[in-house]
């Protein structure tokens, strides 16, 4: 292909959804999900899609204080002073999804008891919340779909996670075949 202005070269590209979300714990290092309104079979942490102009961590702050009430501009300045990246999660348009996906997912630290009493749901958005032991989330959301729950505690360094498909002998685009999993 021969060089194309970026407003032309876009269009021939795979589009992508972007996310920011927060990975916090309890003070006994159990993770905080949340249920979905929509898909109640679905478990997140408080985050969302990145709206345009938005860096995903700006995303994460704000998805935080709509879906919990939580500021963490106001109650945890020194987290966002220096961010720490747990994890990047990308998976490949599929069923349930026709886009590539991307997400980055930060510490929250740890939630005091009467900071997880003070959470204070979008109605609109989730239905209730709980923490549980590690396993307990793995069991419930699958290990596919929890990123950051893999690891029982928090990795000392970025982690990376994929459903890329390889390029390998018998590989088709767009079949999902050869998905990695790389922690």
């Amino acid at each position: 292909m021969s060089w194309l202005p970026p407003e032309q070269y876009v269009q021939t590209i795979e589009n992508a959804t972007v996310f920011g979300c927060f990975y916090f714990t309890d003070t006994h290092g159990r993770p905080l999900g949340m249920r979905s309104r929509q898909d109640p079979g679905f478990w997140g942490w408080p985050g969302g899609n990145v709206e345009h102009g938005e860096h995903p961590l700006e995303t994460a702050v704000r998805e935080c204080r709509e879906e919990t009430g939580i500021d963490l501009e106001s109650a945890a300045p020194g987290l966002l002073a220096s961010p720490r990246l747990l994890a990047v999660v990308f998976n490949g348009p599929d069923a349930s999804w026709p886009l590539a996906k991307v997400g980055f997912v930060f510490d929250g630290g740890e939630l005091t008891d009467d900071q997880l009493a003070g959470i204070v749901l979008d109605p609109e958005e989730h239905t209730e919340w709980q923490v549980r032991r590690v396993a307990g989330w793995l069991d419930l959301m699958g290990r596919r779909s929890s990123p950051a729950c893999s690891r029982s505690t928090r990795p000392a360094g970025p982690a990376l996670r994929s459903t890329f498909p390889r390029r390998s002998a018998g590989w088709t685009p767009g079949t999902g075949e050869g998905r990695l999993a790389a922690w």
